[in-house]
């Protein structure tokens, strides 16, 4: 499903909504509320929100488990940092238990080591079923999504719930969850905007199939639902 704004700030409100919905029907039905959390600049204003009247009394944050869909293998003090941004916009600023946040980063490890203790983890909380309540996530330019980039091995991954691999364009070290893991969640929530993602956007939902080349194509949960929150400017090639 795909709902158009006028612009970053509506859209932020109805993700915010959104978020909160998911988040109460999760606590209600199940006691927990199990969240991976993306990056970038895309999700800040929904993230200051949240920390906001009136969102953030309207979640029993005690309840809340954070993840992460991917990460720059960078130290959580660095700016790079997913989960630097996340604890700077919205974590730090809400009665959410520390042993309850799982950032996608450890030192003294490898992220190919981490990667398989990240799975681990995940089995730990969900057991063999891997099914989020609501996974976040971006788009890039080139369609890419999580850390799925274009033209690499990782689009392939059918087994593995998380990979760690090195992204040679940028010089540095990715872990994501992969496709297979994210399109077992119960909701999926694109936050997309800008006219940079016009093209991108168009060819994710009415191109040919090309996965290789626009990664978020690859996100098509079996009985999950996707939305998308886009604005005007990256919308002006699907409407």
């Amino acid at each position: 499903m795909i709902n158009v704004f006028k612009d970053i700030d509506t859209l932020s409100k109805s993700a915010a909504e959104h978020f909160v919905q998911i988040a109460q029907h999760a606590i209600e039905s199940s006691g927990r509320f199990s969240v991976a959390l993306t990056g970038g600049s895309s999700p800040i204003q929904l993230y200051h929100l949240l920390a906001e009247q009136p969102y953030v009394e309207q979640i029993d944050w005690t309840k809340v488990f954070v993840f992460w869909g991917d990460e720059r293998w960078v130290p959580l003090t660095d700016d790079k940092s997913n989960a630097k941004m996340a604890f700077e916009t919205l974590l730090d600023h809400v009665p959410i238990p520390k042993n309850q946040i799982f950032p996608m980063w450890k030192a003294n490890t490898t992220p190919e080591v981490y990667a398989l203790e990240y799975e681990q983890l995940l089995q730990t909380h969900f057991g063999t079923n891997p099914q989020f309540d609501l996974i976040l996530l971006g788009m890039g330019e080139d369609g890419h999504t999580a850390s799925l980039f274009p033209n690499t091995a990782v689009l392939k991954e059918k087994k593995k719930w998380v990979e760690a691999y090195y992204l040679e364009p940028q010089q540095m070290y990715r872990i994501t969850l992969t496709a297979p893991l994210i399109n077992q969640a119960k909701v999926i929530a694109f936050i997309t905007y800008g006219k940079g993602k016009a093209k991108a956007l168009y060819e994710v939902l009415h191109g040919e199939p090309n996965p290789s080349q626009y990664p978020s194509q690859l996100i098509r949960p079996a009985q999950g639902e996707v939305y998308w929150f886009v604005d005007e400017a990256a919308a002006n090639r699907v409407r």
